[in-house]
């Protein structure tokens, strides 16, 4: 018997019944005609499941190394999610990842094809209403003790479900696609859809009428919070003043080799001048958001096909991948991962932001590595896969955006050493998002601490960081459609710690590279490397690094 193991299989059991709209999100079979309870006492109850399980993690020896690197990753993670209950941060209302965002969101990942199908998300459509006025008393209570998110965070919020229920149709829209079922059942799934998007217009009445008179102006969470919420983000505690000037010498480093770049498509010419002349190839330029979904999937389909067998081991589920577009405008772009039977392929999505209808190629080879292979897919599918290594709360509920986010930034930088980023164009959109995360180290930091902006940068020095400085930040040093940019602004006000984790994770990513390379020597081998790594999972960066040292 393998203690560890067990005590996390039964928690995986135990966590899909109190939250079934989450295990449809990881892959865990037969509750999706369940809805999550949202009500003060759900949540509750999920945190006593974590005291519980850290409880008896605390008195169950590991048989071996794999064990021990289970446990450190559960409790890491599990102590961490206790921490964000206490302090009534584990259901904040932001643009991105709010509880209602998930209640949406659980949706795009649901079988629409047959009469069980259709029967899921009719129950799941109806319940819809009274999970929003079981979250609607949470928030009450949480308001009523002073915990409102701020005001920006929550007209977004709203802003957001206007355009579900209004231009997006989003409710409509799903039971469109709906297929294989009878007219009755038909008939009950507009019935049920109308009632979620009139549920979804009074929460948001609600949101404005009743939590906004007490939302705060202020965006910066302060130290605290920041600190905590750093830890969560990145499975690891790191100095946040080091890292806020980490993050201005790897936006100099970066920028320096976009200008050599820039030089090697219009020789003499700037950034600015490259951007151009790529933006005006009609060869690197795609109309209309399905043919961009069709190049993203051919591109990955490809990508994959030359990685297997030459510088990663692949699975052969792992080798399928699908390219979505989202069904909302919210913008973004996202990973989901394969159902634990892979029966749900692992899933990259765009969701498209209104009046966005061309799409320039050069800068979005790099997204594909990142979301496709050897990026996330690789990651989560291959942990998926791993039954004989890794218990099922690893393979299917352990994510940790520093170790996720950070591998995927790490995969971009590999995969332009391994020659895929040859052309100059595909390698200037690398760095050019190379350089929005390392600029979101920075700013992200430097608002929500109110930071002085240091000398000898050329931008505000010594002035302290503001949402609106902020934004001329980002406009200066990020290449990228306006409306997006306001977007991804709004999202690191309301998340803080999230957008750091990416960068500060491939820092941590590759550090633990250079030290394998440090003690094995003439015997390091990439390839055993990026397997070992992997077969971990998405663990928190701490425990990485602990079982990487261990290897």
């Amino acid at each position: 018997m393998r203690p560890i193991d067990e005590i996390a299989d039964r928690y995986v059991d135990d966590w899909a019944g109190l939250d079934p709209m989450g295990a449809t999100t990881a892959g865990v079979a037969g509750h999706d005609d369940e809805v999550t309870d949202l009500s003060s006492d759900g949540y509750a109850a999920r945190a006593d499941l974590n005291r519980r399980t850290l409880a008896e993690l605390a008195t169950a020896d590991p048989t071996d190394d794999r064990e021990r690197a289970a446990r450190d990753a559960m409790v890491e993670r599990l102590s961490l999610d206790v921490e964000l209950y206490e302090a009534g941060e584990d259901r904040e209302m932001n643009v991105i990842a709010s509880p209602v965002h998930g209640l949406r969101q659980v949706f795009d990942l649901m079988p629409l094809s047959g009469e069980e199908a259709g029967r899921n998300v009719a129950a799941r459509l109806a319940g819809l209403p009274a999970a929003l006025d079981q979250l609607r008393a949470t928030l009450s209570a949480d308001a009523a003790t002073g915990r409102v998110a701020a005001r920006r965070q929550l007209t977004a919020c709203v802003d957001g479900f206007r355009d579900w229920t209004g231009r997006d149709d989003f409710f409509g829209g799903l039971v469109a696609r709906i297929d294989g079922v009878p007219d009755s059942l038909r008939t009950e799934l507009s019935a049920a859809a109308a009632g979620a998007r009139d549920a979804v217009d009074a929460f948001g009445r609600y949101v404005t009428d009743e939590l906004l008179p007490h939302a705060p102006v202020k965006d910066a969470a302060g130290l605290d919070r920041y600190r905590r919420a750093s830890r969560y983000f990145l499975g690891a505690t790191v100095d946040l003043a080091e890292t806020y000037e980490w993050g201005w010498q790897e936006l100099a480093r970066i920028e320096a080799d976009m200008r050599r770049t820039a030089g090697m498509i219009v020789p003499g010419g700037s950034v600015d001048d490259a951007v151009a002349a790529l933006d005006a190839d009609p060869k690197r330029r795609i109309a209309g958001k399905e043919a961009f979904r069709d190049w993203m999937q051919r591109l990955a389909d490809e990508t994959i096909a030359e990685l297997a067998g030459t510088h990663f081991d692949i699975p052969e589920p792992v080798r399928r991948i699908e390219a979505c577009i989202a069904p909302t405008t919210e913008g973004g772009i996202y990973y989901t991962p394969p159902t634990e039977d892979w029966s749900r392929p692992g899933r990259m999505w765009w969701a498209v932001p209104a009046g966005i209808e061309e799409f320039a190629t050069w800068r979005e080879v790099t997204t594909v590595y990142h979301e496709g292979a050897p990026g996330h897919h690789l990651q989560v599918g291959q942990t998926v896969y791993r039954k004989e290594l890794l218990n099922r709360w690893q393979r299917l509920l352990c994510w940790v955006s520093g170790s996720g986010e950070g591998w995927a930034l790490y995969a971009e930088r590999l995969m332009d050493d391994l020659g895929y980023l040859s052309d100059p164009g595909a390698r200037l959109g690398m760095l050019d998002a190379q350089s929005f995360r390392a600029t979101r180290v920075i700013i992200d930091i430097g608002m929500h601490l109110e930071l002085p902006i240091p000398r000898g940068t050329g931008f505000h020095e010594g002035e302290v960081w503001t949402p609106e400085l902020g934004w001329e930040f980002l406009r200066a040093h990020c290449r990228m459609e306006e409306e997006f940019l306001r977007y991804e602004l709004l999202r690191y006000l309301g998340w803080p710690g999230q957008a750091p984790s990416y960068k500060v994770g491939e820092r941590i990513w590759l550090a633990a590279r250079d030290d394998a390379k440090r003690r094995k020597g003439a015997d390091f081998d990439l390839r055993e490397f990026h397997r070992a790594a992997l077969d971990l999972g998405s663990i928190g960066l701490d425990p990485l690094r602990a079982a990487l040292a261990r290897l």
